[in-house]
C-alpha cells in the first residue's frame, strides 16, 4: 500500500506538504457569485483546493421531510424545495470548473448519490470525496471506487468496525483517510486528534483531518500530529444565512490557517539532531571548551 496518493499532481503523504481544503459545501447558499467569491478567498489563502457537495435531492431527502417548512432565504418553502434551489447543476459547475482552472485551485465535491457521482465525473474532478454519512452505503462507495479516481474518506460518526469495511471495499493506492467528528461546531473535548495517529497504525494510507470546530489552533495542532491533508468549511461570514456557517472559517482566518500550516511544515524537521550554522557563533560565545 502506497505511502502517499497524488490529487491534482500534488502528493500527498510521506512528508510531502499538507494539502489545505477549503470546503465552500453549500454554504455559497445556491449563489454561484457567492461560490466565486469563496473560490477567490481560497486561492488568495493558498489553500490547494475547494470543495464543494451535490446530491440529488429527490434520493438523499427522506419523504417524511420533503413537506416539512422551512424558513430559507426564500422564504417558508418545504424542504425538498429548499435542497433543490441550493443545487448546482450543469451550468453552474460549468462555470465553476471555468472559474477555478483560471485561479489555479483545485476543486471536486461530496458526492451523496450514485447519479452526483456520475454527474460529477463530467468534469473530471482531481479526487472524489466520502462524506462520513455516506461511509456505509455500500453501492456508493463501489461506485466512486469505479471512477478510478483518488478517493478520501472521512470516518466521522463512524465505529472502527465500520471504517475497516469501507477500506476493503476501496482501492488502496488511491485512498486517503480523514478523521472528523460530525458535529457542527464540535467542541473541543470531542475533537479526539490522536485519533490521527490511531488510524496512522492502523492504515498506511496517508491520514488527514477534516475539522467542524471553532477556532483555528486544533487544525494546525491536526498537523503536529501527522495530518498530511486537512479541510475545514469556510464561508464568508459566520452570521449568514446556512446550517454550516457558524463551524465555517472567515477569509482573514483562513489565510492565517494556511500560513500557521506552512510555518509548522518548516518547523517539523526531520527528527535528526544536528548543529546549525547559525548556532556556531553561539557556541563560539558560550562554550569555553
Amino acid at each position: 500500500m502506497p505511502k502517499f496518493v497524488t490529487i491534482g499532481g500534488q502528493p500527498i503523504g510521506n512528508g510531502n506538504g499538507t494539502y489545505i481544503i477549503g470546503e465552500i459545501g453549500i454554504n455559497h447558499n445556491g449563489s454561484v457569485e457567492i461560490a466565486k467569491k469563496l473560490i477567490d478567498a481560497a486561492a488568495l489563502a493558498g489553500c490547494n483546493a475547494v470543495k464543494f457537495q451535490k446530491r440529488t435531492p429527490d434520493l438523499c431527502v427522506p419523504q417524511e421531510q420533503r413537506n416539512i417548512l422551512r424558513e430559507t432565504p426564500w422564504g417558508l418553502i418545504p424542504y425538498i424545495e429548499y435542497k433543490c434551489k441550493v443545487e448546482f447543476e450543469k451550468e453552474e459547475f460549468e462555470e465553476i470548473d471555468k472559474y477555478c482552472r483560471a485561479k489555479g485551485i483545485d476543486w471536486f465535491a461530496s458526492c451523496w448519490d450514485i447519479p452526483s457521482v456520475d454527474f460529477i465525473e463530467q468534469f473530471e474532478p482531481v479526487c472524489h470525496k466520502i462524506a462520513s454519512a455516506s461511509l456505509t452505503d455500500d453501492a456508493l462507495l463501489m461506485r466512486i471506487n469505479d471512477t478510478g479516481r483518488p478517493m478520501i474518506l472521512s470516518t466521522g460518526m463512524s465505529t472502527m468496525e465500520e471504517i475497516r469495511h469501507a477500506v476493503s471495499l476501496l482501492d488502496s493506492e488511491r485512498l486517503l483517510i480523514a478523521h472528523t467528528t460530525s458535529s457542527y461546531p464540535c467542541r473541543p473535548e470531542e475533537l479526539n486528534l490522536r485519533m490521527i495517529q490511531t488510524l496512522q497504525k492502523e492504515f498506511e494510507n496517508p491520514i488527514g483531518y477534516s475539522g467542524h470546530e471553532v477556532g483555528l489552533q486544533t487544525t494546525v495542532a491536526a498537523v503536529v500530529l501527522g495530518a498530511c491533508f486537512v479541510e475545514r468549511h469556510i464561508t464568508l461570514d459566520r452570521a449568514m444565512w446556512g446550517s454550516d456557517q457558524a463551524a465555517s472559517v472567515e477569509p482573514g482566518g483562513l489565510w492565517r490557517l494556511v500560513r500557521d500550516i506552512r510555518v509548522i511544515e518548516k518547523a517539523m524537521g526531520d527528527g535528526q539532531k544536528r548543529i546549525y550554522e547559525s548556532e556556531i557563533p553561539v557556541i563560539n560565545k558560550l562554550r569555553k571548551n
